[in-house]
């Protein structure tokens, strides 16, 4: 399950987006610092309209959506690193998620108090982003002196980690994250071990009036930008609206349609906030269908038909001989697996074939 940590600095809006993510109040969201004492969690659905034709299409006894796990955790302040506000007891907890989403308040509200004073979200970026990294900065030089030892030595493995962990030193210390030090897939990997909380993958979530959801976000969008790309060039902003969400979550049906088109807005940020998380993970949906349910299962870009079944169960994997797949738009068409079968849309692909964002997929397995 894809685990998605969200941070920021107290009263930016990180536990009202909670409790719209989760259509609940699980997270307290009174306007003082440190409201949220310790990390609430939620599973959210992966809103995906292909589910929803399945499911019409097929007509299940039940239906089962992907789903992704929000951690929120307590606003972090400037000294975070050292132990100022609740400290390092939250700063762990970001360890423990996939991805980070950072959340900036990028409005202006007298009745809700801002940490630091004015609104600044440039300032507001740049002290959660300095505060990651000298946490970080902690963990690598404590490993750092073992390595040294390790590659004074002779060892040859010991040798290139230390030139990665130098490496990982200057970005830090030039205020850019431990991701930028990674030049392959392994030294990432590596990192994030770790547990270097900059070395995660990070997106953006700008919160802004409701006004300014339609409007490209306001004065302050396009400085954040500015600040975003210089630590992260390809980092994705999500533009929402807290206020706004809270109150679409408490709709449903035709009411929640009719809310959003009265504000202009084609899709909730939630949904826009969730398959930014995809793409930033790198993520896909495949489907299986059958008469008890039809369900969304999540797995990497590239991955193979193998790796699929493991998703599904180990026996799946283990016992592989095939995997049946049809893409979406092909089995809807036809109307079942059975129609899809006779028209022969039905393709037997083996353990390598790499599956597409989409397919339909039967295994043929024995253990």
């Amino acid at each position: 399950m894809l685990r998605l940590g969200i941070v920021g600095l107290p009263n930016v809006g990180k536990s009202t987006l909670f409790n719209a993510l989760t259509s609940s109040k699980a997270a307290a969201a009174e306007n003082y610092p440190f409201c949220t004492v310790e990390p609430n969690v939620g599973v959210v659905e992966v809103p995906d309209p292909r589910l929803e034709k399945l499911n019409e299409v097929v007509k299940p006894k039940k239906k089962i959506p992907a789903v992704v796990e929000f951690v929120d955790i307590a606003g972090l302040v400037k000294g975070a690193s050292q132990g100022e506000g609740l400290g390092n007891q939250f700063l762990s907890h970001i360890r423990e998620v996939d991805a980070v989403v950072h959340v900036i308040r990028s409005f202006e509200d007298s009745d809700v108090v801002h940490v630091m004073g004015p609104v600044d979200p440039v300032r507001d970026h740049d002290v959660i982003t300095s505060e990651l990294a000298l946490a970080d900065l902690a963990v690598v030089e404590r490993r750092l002196d073992k390595t040294r030892k390790s590659a004074r030595a002779g060892d040859k493995e010991a040798q290139l980690e230390l030139v990665l962990l130098e490496r990982v030193v200057a970005e830090l210390n030039a205020g850019r994250g431990a991701r930028e030090a990674g030049e392959s897939e392994d030294a990432v990997k590596f990192l994030r071990q770790l547990g270097l909380l900059t070395a995660k993958p990070i997106l953006y979530a700008a919160n802004v009036n409701e006004d300014d959801l339609t409007s490209g976000g306001g004065k302050w969008i396009e400085q954040l930008r500015s600040a975003v790309q210089g630590h992260h060039e390809e980092a994705e902003i999500v533009l929402f609206s807290a206020k706004f969400e809270a109150e679409l979550a408490e709709l449903a049906g035709d009411e929640r349609r009719e809310y959003l088109a009265s504000a202009g807005v084609a899709e909730p940020g939630l949904d826009r906030l969730i398959h930014a998380g995809y793409r930033l993970l790198g993520l896909q949906t495949f489907f299986t269908v059958g008469e008890n349910e039809v369900r969304a299962w999540t797995m990497h870009r590239g991955d193979t038909a193998y790796d699929a079944a493991g998703e599904i169960h180990s026996d799946f994997q283990r016992g592989f001989i095939r995997a049946e797949t049809v893409a979406f738009t092909e089995f809807v068409k036809a109307g079942s697996y059975k129609a899809a079968r006779e028209q022969g849309l039905i393709r037997s692909e083996g353990r390598d074939y790499v599956v597409k964002d989409g397919d339909i997929l039967l295994f043929r397995f024995n253990v």
